[in-house]
């Protein structure tokens, strides 16, 4: 018998099989996995080291659809507001493949590139080495919390009418309209972060211009 031109089988592949489980149901299980692609069982862990290999694709998989070239070659904070807003797109797209990240340290060499540009960006804006990660890791909490903000539903605060919440009531009823209520929140929290970055430098005096 000829051999196939194609292998059946491939990180690709298994990648996008295990992000179409996570999005249908919000985990991945390799049996079902297998199932959807054809194979035994253990051929798949033949292309990946256990879950954690493919939790590892998912990041990877995932990321492919962020833009990290908007890092390169401009000031930083408009840099960074446009990453922000190409890395929430990114899982937005996505929400349930974010816990699973949770559990895992990051090890796909593409992922990790794009690391090593948000750090040089924040070498350039003027970061002291000690703050470097502290200030990575927030802007990422917030990014990925926005993220998952996007799948929730558009009210979130039902006030019944035994509860008494006048100020909470009054809150939600000032809302301007226009753009949704997570946009409205992350347009006013990438702000306050990157402000609160721009004063922290300030008070360093580590500050670049842009």
């Amino acid at each position: 018998m000829a051999r196939p031109r194609k292998a059946l089988l491939d990180l690709e592949r298994i990648a996008e099989v295990a992000l179409e489980l996570v999005d249908e149901t919000g985990d991945f299980t390799v049996p079902e996995m297998a199932r959807r692609l054809g194979v035994q069982t253990a051929s798949i862990y033949h292309h990946v080291d256990g879950r954690s290999g493919i939790v590892e694709l998912l990041r990877a998989r995932v990321g492919r659809e962020i833009d990290a070239t908007l890092l390169d070659d401009r000031p930083w904070e408009p840099a960074l507001r446009a990453f922000a807003y190409s890395y929430r797109a990114a899982f937005a797209a996505h929400p349930h493949v974010v816990p699973l990240l949770t559990g895992e340290p990051v090890r796909a060499p593409e992922v990790l590139d794009c690391y090593e540009r948000l750090v040089a960006l924040m070498e350039r804006a003027g970061f002291s080495p000690p703050d470097i990660m502290a200030a990575l890791t927030a802007f990422e909490n917030f990014v990925l919390g926005a993220a998952l903000d996007l799948a929730a539903p558009e009210v979130m605060w039902a006030i019944p009418a035994d509860a008494h919440a006048p100020r909470l009531a009054a809150a939600l009823a000032a809302q301007p309209a226009g753009p949704s209520r997570a946009d409205r929140a992350f347009d006013f929290g990438v702000t306050v972060l990157i402000d609160g970055f721009v004063r922290m430098l300030a008070q360093n005096g580590t500050a670049t211009a842009g």
